[in-house]
């Protein structure tokens, strides 16, 4: 069953969440952090991405960069820009974007649930990421960002959720990228709660690195607390949960860089012996199986040959490009840590992958054709990891929106 908890939040108010929420930290770049903190002292980029307050030669992972988050959270909280909600909610949250809606609970998850594998994974985590969010977490104390999870749509729980988003939310605005974030707090929760109980599973859609480094500070925490009951606020990790039905999948593509005696003459010249063929490649796939590569100013595309086994993982796109040409060709044994590979969401579409090739960035550029959510699961459910990187889920959540502070305390 998922157990979900209501839970005390910094909530930013409606005259400045348009102003004071921002992208996860996880999909800009420094610099696009800098630019988007430059003129707006109150972005909640500051917490998440405090080094745009430091020297741009300052290191990521340096304390004074953890300690500045601290400091800037402070400073949100006695200015009022977040404001702690007087008692434990759940709340609605709904994503609206090119005709696109997905309705979701946010509400806090269970840490010993993620533990028990009752929240499911489906992809590895990079440690120096891993790392960073938990000392984040840790020097905060507070969880700055919420998880999305997926499950198994359910008629009951949709029938709860419809007469709420009739009401007047507490904010509704549109950010800078022109989705449409509305949340409405949830005045009675318990029924919402009981139905989550008959869901089994929640699987992790997009967060990896915040749940991991969640449980990672849970058990710091813990080892610190001689009292420790179980019902503390840091056993606890907020998330925003949506049907799998609403959920949409893009793809997340590859740049290959500094490869050692690259050839792209010699590499096409492969490409057409080994695989099926073709000139002119569609910049984004059409259909499963399909590979469009980017290099020398030009599209090509190859199929894939037919996965070696009948298995969820096996039947991957990433998996077979794996084995059939990111290792024999390159020997990358492990994408997460190999620095010759450097991934792209699939929102920034074909033009970013063209644009870094052709300014010498990267020597070639991978696009792929989306993982279904029917394929995610199938994987999760055995207990197996999809390759890193595997999918990127539009619209993103906005950050600033809920911040669950640690309290000695139930949460």
């Amino acid at each position: 069953m998922a157990q979900l908890r209501p839970f005390l939040t910094l909530l930013p108010n409606a005259s400045n969440v348009a102003r004071l929420s921002c992208p996860p930290y996880d999909v800009v770049s420094a610099a696009e952090a800098r630019a988007l903190t430059r003129d707006n002292p109150q972005s909640f980029m500051r917490i998440i991405r405090a080094e745009v307050d430091l020297p741009e030669t300052m290191p990521p992972y340096d304390e004074r960069v953890y300690e500045q988050a601290r400091a800037n959270l402070r400073q949100f909280e006695n200015d009022g820009w977040l404001q702690r909600t007087a008692r434990p909610q759940l709340f609605v949250y709904r994503l609206y974007a090119n005709g696109h809606a997905q309705t979701g609970v946010v509400a806090c998850c269970s840490v010993d649930e993620y533990e028990a594998g009752l929240i499911c994974k489906h992809e590895n985590t990079k440690p120096d990421k891993e790392n960073d969010r938990t000392r984040h977490m840790l020097t905060l104390a507070a969880h700055p960002e919420p998880v999305l999870l997926a499950y198994r749509g359910r008629r009951e729980i949709e029938e709860l959720l419809t007469p709420i988003c009739t009401q007047k939310p507490s904010f509704d605005f549109d950010a800078e990228d022109g989705v449409q974030h509305t949340l409405w707090q949830i005045t009675d929760a318990a029924p919402i709660v009981e139905a989550f109980r008959n869901v089994p599973q929640l699987y992790i859609a997009d967060g990896h690195h915040r749940c991991a480094s969640a449980w990672r500070a849970r058990e710091e925490l813990r080892r610190q607390n001689f009292a420790h009951t179980g019902d503390e606020a840091y056993n606890f990790f907020p998330a925003v949960l949506f049907p799998a039905e609403q959920l949409h999948i893009l793809a997340y593509n590859r740049l290959l860089r500094n490869l050692p005696e690259w050839n792209a003459k010699n590499f096409l010249h492969r490409l057409q012996s080994e695989f099926a063929f073709h000139t002119n490649a569609l910049p984004s796939p059409a259909s499963k199986g399909e590979v469009s590569l980017y290099l020398e100013g030009k599209w090509c595309g190859i199929t894939l040959h037919s996965p070696v086994a009948l298995d969820p993982l096996a039947q991957l796109d990433l998996t077979r490009l794996q084995q059939q040409l990111f290792e024999p060709y390159f020997g990358i044994v492990d994408q997460r840590t190999d620095p010759r590979v450097d991934f792209v969401g699939g929102i920034r579409g074909p033009e970013a992958l063209q644009r870094a090739v052709d300014r010498g960035e990267a020597q070639t550029a991978v696009s792929l054709f989306p993982p279904s959510l029917d394929e995610l699961f199938a994987v999760s459910d055995r207990g197996e990891l999809m390759p890193p990187k595997s999918t990127w889920f539009e619209p993103k959540l906005r950050s600033g929106l809920f911040l669950h502070p640690f309290a000695s305390s139930a949460c």
